[in-house]
C-alpha cells in the first residue's frame, strides 16, 4: 500500500498517527490503561495524538513519552485553545487551534486509527466523527464511558464494520497493528 502501509499515505512514507481519546476526568483504571496504551503504541512504532490536556490525554501522553521507543515528535497534542502553553507536560508537538471543541475534527482527521478509553460527550463526538470519516475505531471495554458502551457496535448503516472492542491496552496495540497491516 502507498504511504508505507498507511491508508491515504500517497506514496510518502510516514509514521502512522494513532489518536487516543477519552475523558479529562477519568477513573484510575482508565488512566492506567491510557498510560499503558501510549507507551505500547510508541514502542510499536506509532505517533500518538491526543487532545493535549489532562485525564486520559495526559496519561496517554505520559506513557508515550516514557516509552523505550520515544523520540522527539512522537507525542502530539491538538489543543482547543490558542496557546501551546496549555498542553500537558508530555506533549512534544503542541498544536494550538483556538477552535474549542471543533479541534476534535482535526484530531480525528489526522489519525489513521482512533482508540477510545472511557469518555464522555467529547469522546462520543470524536467517535462519531471517526465513524463518519471511515476511520478504524478501537474501544476499551472498561468502566461506564462511551468506549465500553460502543465496543462491538455499529453506529449506523454507513459502514459494514463495527467499533472494535478490546479488554486492555495490550490488546488495543495488537488490534491497531493488525488494522494497519503491520
Amino acid at each position: 500500500m502507498p504511504g508505507g502501509g498507511v491508508p491515504g499515505g500517497g506514496g510518502v512514507s510516514r509514521r502512522p498517527v494513532i489518536a487516543v481519546i477519552g475523558a479529562k476526568d477519568a477513573s484510575v483504571e482508565a488512566l492506567a490503561e491510557a498510560e499503558a496504551l501510549g507507551r505500547g503504541l510508541v514502542d510499536a512504532g506509532f505517533r500518538v495524538a491526543t487532545g493535549g490536556l489532562g485525564g486520559v490525554m495526559a496519561a496517554a501522553s505520559r506513557g508515550a513519552r516514557q516509552a523505550d521507543g520515544w523520540e522527539e515528535g512522537r507525542v502530539v497534542g491538538v489543543l482547543p485553545g490558542a496557546s501551546a502553553d496549555d498542553a500537558n507536560p508530555w506533549v512534544d508537538v503542541a498544536v494550538p487551534t483556538g477552535m474549542g471543541y471543533a479541534r476534535n475534527v482535526i484530531l480525528v482527521a489526522m489519525a489513521d486509527v482512533v482508540v477510545a478509553v472511557g469518555g464522555g460527550a467529547g469522546t462520543l463526538s470524536e467517535i462519531a466523527m471517526a465513524w463518519q470519516h471511515h476511520k478504524p475505531i478501537v474501544a476499551l471495554e472498561l468502566g461506564e464511558g462511551w468506549s465500553a458502551r460502543l465496543a462491538g457496535e455499529r453506529l449506523d448503516e454507513r459502514r459494514a464494520d463495527a467499533v472494535v472492542g478490546v479488554k486492555d491496552a495490550a490488546e488495543a496495540v495488537e488490534v491497531v497493528l493488525g488494522l494497519l497491516g503491520r
